[in-house]
């Protein structure tokens, strides 16, 4: 897996903040794909798309408080 950054200099955190901060994006040939957003202020979004096409999404606000948290379906329901 190869990894990107990009900074960013003035967006919307979870929070409702304007803030700067990074995106940072992993994925590999096999549908793998790591999205994740760290703002200054201390909020994060992650989304994480795995193989089987599953996804998780989850916003956190920097006082740690959870916003958004889906797991989608199980990664090997059969």
């Amino acid at each position: 897996m190869v990894g990107h950054r990009i900074h960013f200099v003035s967006e919307r955190a979870p929070c409702g903040r304007m803030v700067e901060g990074d995106h940072y994006r992993d994925s590999d040939d096999y549908g793998l794909v790591f999205t994740d957003e760290y703002y200054s202020c201390g909020c994060r979004k992650i989304q994480h798309q795995f193989h089987d096409g599953s996804v998780q999404t989850r916003s956190v606000r920097h006082d740690g408080k959870v916003l958004f948290d889906d797991c989608g379906p199980l990664h090997d329901a059969s």
